[in-house]
């Protein structure tokens, strides 16, 4: 487990072959309760490569100096990512 935000990843091996790889993040909040937003792909196994940039977005709380995993929420595709900012940029002007 982290006990920094700089610390948590999505980045998730088995048996020694990275399936996860976390492309980048940014971290939205800090404290308590932090949410950080991913940028990852998965590795398809059959081609050995890695698919299309996902996103997610993902909040942890912080007991006993460590932070555990609370709720997440996948953006599966650019074309949802580019409607969610859509939205927000619509509320926010």
């Amino acid at each position: 487990m982290a006990e920094t935000p700089d610390e948590i990843t999505l980045n998730y091996e088995e048996e020694g072959t990275l399936i996860v790889k976390e492309v980048d993040k940014v971290i939205l909040s800090k404290g308590a309760w932090t949410t950080i937003l991913f940028r990852y792909q998965d590795l398809n196994k059959t081609s050995g490569e890695y698919g299309p940039d996902k996103y997610s977005i993902r909040r942890y709380q912080k007991r006993n100096g460590q932070y555990l995993p609370k709720s997440k929420f996948n953006i599966s595709s650019a074309a949802q990512a580019k409607k969610i900012i859509e939205a927000l940029q619509e509320w926010i002007d």
